[in-house]
């Protein structure tokens, strides 16, 4: 009886594994930007890297996160994680589009995000393309506003992800039926 209560439990335990191992297969993880950043301190200049990395499962989920590390391997490892905390799901029509406009802000820059019809592809520039991609994304059109910022253009991409929101969830904020929408 004792026995076939441990195998049963390590049975869940070899399954549990194996979902976790088959999760993270899915995940594909880019490194959008390394730097070498320095700080001054009282026996002279500390070097550090800082990685900017996008994770996505390209159906739907991605997130940005950056790591700080004294090696490089370090900093991407640590960006990783903290973009997997950071996921956010994001709604595909089914020509692999967004539902609407939208525009994200995070500090000076801005991310116009518009969709588009089947076949354009991804027309956008800087990070916002690696965010789209990585959110499985495939026929839209981004414009990069304001500065030149990495960093800072990948998380209004995920801000402007954000704030979409698909007929269904509209028509339930509201307490309408979805036919309402569509007459």
């Amino acid at each position: 009886m004792v026995n076939s209560q441990e195998n049963k439990e390590k049975t869940k335990r070899k399954s549990r594994t194996k979902a976790q191992s088959s999760n993270r297969e899915r995940w594909n993880e880019r490194v959008i930007q390394i730097s070498r950043v320095t700080k001054v301190c009282k026996g002279g200049k500390k070097l550090s890297f800082r990685a900017v990395v996008v994770v996505g499962n390209e159906i739907g989920q991605v997130g940005v996160g950056v790591g700080k590390a004294d090696d490089v391997i370090n900093a991407i490892t640590k960006g990783i994680t903290d973009a997997r905390r950071k996921v956010i799901t994001v709604p595909i029509t089914k020509t692999n589009s967004i539902p609407h406009l939208t525009i994200g802000n995070f500090g000076a820059c801005q991310a116009l995000i518009k969709p588009a019809r089947e076949g354009t592809g991804v027309i956008a520039g800087s990070s916002i393309r690696t965010v789209l991609e990585l959110a499985g994304i495939k026929n839209i059109l981004a414009k990069q506003i304001g500065p030149n910022n990495i960093l800072n253009s990948a998380r209004a991409t995920i801000c402007a992800l954000e704030s979409l929101k698909t007929p269904a969830m509209v028509a339930n904020e509201r307490s309408l039926p979805l036919e309402k929408f569509y007459s």
